[in-house]
């Protein structure tokens, strides 16, 4: 099948575009804290935790906007996202960390973009563009020396590596279920359900978050209410805004440029220098996601064609205002085209 994007006009490319940003600076800071609170927690509760407060603030904005409860179309993608992803990748990850050191779960979480390129090249009709192929495996290979500069030299054990495959599938099957979605409902709507499914899922690990709040610092608490806040509510809102606006493929290209900035920020606010291996491979990293961004500038200048599934997509990413339909006053009952706050066409 094909999915559409969002119709985007040039101002909406670039808030996209900066969305994305956003959600790149907070995933890469949420290894930084996680290196902290981690140990005052198990998986399952630490996951709990920053679910529980990531959907707490979402559904107070979910409020504030007036945004009531998705459209029946999109649930089946929410709660898929919300399984996998936001419970699914969660769980294992952190799991899996405890087992391994934080390269190799690097190195082989980032399986998870390749499948996400892969797979909606396949599921969702966006093909394979040789520019985002070529992006992607050269990113892929930046993570790979990134993840090999920190890992230790010793034998990874099957258990930590096989969860965190886990997680990489866990991350890549919860987008492809997201996208969908977002064809139904706001990005706001998606994330906030998605969040508040995940939080559902991890439910039986509620005992043991109680048990490890009394007993954590002050400081580990409050990393994971961070956690919550701005690297699960802020950035999984504006990733669900951005890949409303672009396909998975590319978007899950960009997430690529987390191990550039995790090198970045461990240097500058824990003191850990980068290796020239960690250095050189930040670099691949950023140049695959530059060459993999390129396709969409290549695309925008094509020529519109129909607006048939087929080219849905490439329509999606043209410059300028959608074509204009005659206003119908819409049936009861009816889900009908029309923009939403997050400027979606549904």
């Amino acid at each position: 099948m094909t999915v559409r994007t969002a119709a985007v006009r040039r101002g909406d490319e670039w808030r996209a575009l900066l969305a994305a940003g956003i959600t790149v600076l907070l995933w890469a800071s949420a290894f930084v804290v996680i290196r902290d609170a981690a140990p005052h927690f198990s998986p399952g509760a630490l996951a709990l935790g920053r679910l529980l407060v990531g959907s707490a603030v979402l559904g107070a904005f979910l409020a504030v906007r007036g945004e009531g409860l998705p459209p029946r179309a999109a649930w089946p993608g929410i709660l898929g996202s919300g399984v996998l992803w936001f419970g699914v990748y969660f769980v294992a990850l952190n799991w899996g960390e405890q087992w391994v050191d934080a390269g190799t779960a690097s190195l082989v979480v980032n399986i998870g973009p390749i499948l996400i390129a892969l797979l909606s090249g396949w599921l969702l009709g966006e093909g394979f563009p040789a520019r985002l192929m070529t992006g992607v495996a050269l990113a892929f290979a930046g993570a790979g020396v990134v993840g090999l500069a920190g890992s230790d030299a010793g034998r990874a054990p099957l258990l930590g590596v096989l969860l965190c495959l886990l997680a990489a599938v866990g991350c890549a099957t919860g987008v492809l279920a997201q996208k969908p979605a977002l064809g139904h409902a706001s990005a706001l709507q998606v994330t906030t359900f998605g969040c508040a499914v995940g939080a559902a899922a991890c439910m039986p690990f509620a005992g043991v978050l109680v048990h490890d709040l009394a007993a954590a610092p002050t400081r580990a608490a409050l990393g994971m209410v961070y956690l919550g806040v701005f690297p699960t509510a802020l950035a999984f809102y504006t990733w669900a805004y951005a890949l409303a606006r672009t396909t998975a493929g590319k978007m899950a290209a960009t997430t690529y440029m987390v191990p550039a900035v995790v090198v970045l920020m461990s240097w500058l606010l824990l003191g850990e220098v980068p290796t020239l291996p960690a250095l050189a491979g930040g670099a691949l990293c950023l140049a695959g996601v530059a060459i993999s961004r390129r396709t969409a500038r290549t695309e925008r200048t094509s020529p519109q064609k129909d607006a048939s599934p087929a080219n849905s997509d490439l329509a999606a990413e043209t410059p300028g205002p959608p074509a204009a339909n005659p206003p119908r006053r819409p049936q009861q009952g009816e889900f009908h085209e029309e923009e939403n706050p997050d400027g979606l066409r549904r």
